[in-house]
């Protein structure tokens, strides 16, 4: 993959800040690495390479919270229109680690708050970490919780984590992002069960939606079609029995064909 993306003209962090997305469509794909490899091979001419301090591959590491009856999970796996999570999200090369609330509206409109996390180590993550007033660690996020989270900070607990390598694309008309992710890993903190997904890549198409893109064309020669995945649903629903999966059944065979083949 290294070799592939060496082939790819550079972008820097800064550059990236650029980009301003004003009528911003987003779309997920799901494949395979040799499917990326074909991909990324096809889109070298076209697009930049996110590279960080001589990287161009970054590791994430994200710790997601919900309740003990899996609420948000549940918010989702039900198909309402308004739902939230809430995770701690790592960007371990950089050492920046973010609290975050992404919420959807019933408009399909995702908005993300975030503020910085410090003392949060993803390499040895805490365990039971409870948002507190008498918890010296994360009382200082309480104001921001109360401020955008729909549930009480006090009820939630740590769900699942997940790690995956990204690599971040941006075409070279400055109008699209795409974010592909691989080497998924789950560990789901309630079961102590994992799943491994290496041959999984998803990809993330962030785009201005009034303007081409030379990615849709090559993902449609290459038979790479929109799929929704949410790596929190995705990653319980694999590591929980417990959890209602209904609706996500059809999604879940999707991903084992896909992967299969």
């Amino acid at each position: 993959m290294k070799e592939l993306l060496n082939n790819f003209d550079p972008i820097s962090l800064e550059q990236m800040t650029e980009i301003r997305l004003m009528n911003r469509t987003d779309t997920k794909f799901v494949t395979t690495l040799p499917k990326l490899e074909q991909l990324l091979s096809m889109a070298k001419d076209d697009y930049y390479v996110q590279e960080i301090e001589g990287e161009r591959i970054a590791p994430y590491y994200t710790l997601y919270f919900d309740t003990d009856d899996c609420a948000m999970y549940n918010a989702h796996e039900c198909g309402h229109a308004n739902r939230q999570k809430l995770r701690i999200r790592s960007y371990v090369n950089s050492g920046l680690n973010f609290l975050e609330v992404k919420t959807k509206n019933n408009h399909g409109r995702t908005k993300k708050k975030r503020v910085l996390v410090h003392e949060f180590n993803p390499m040895n993550p805490d365990r039971g970490i409870c948002f507190h007033c008498q918890n010296k660690a994360f009382c200082e996020y309480d104001e921001f919780l109360r401020s955008n989270l729909q549930y009480n900070p006090f009820s939630l607990s740590e769900q699942l984590e997940n790690c995956f390598d990204r690599i971040t694309l941006v075409n070279k008309g400055m109008t699209e992002r795409l974010t592909i992710d691989t080497n998924l890993r789950f560990h789901n903190i309630a079961t102590g069960n994992y799943r491994f997904m290496d041959n999984l890549v998803i990809i993330e198409l962030k785009r201005d939606g009034r303007l081409p893109s030379p990615i849709l064309s090559l993902l449609n020669q290459l038979r790479i079609k929109p799929h929704g995945f949410s790596k929190y649903c995705i990653g319980s629903a694999l590591t929980n029995s417990d959890l209602h999966c209904n609706r996500l059944k059809p999604r879940l065979h999707s991903i084992g064909r896909i992967t299969a083949a």
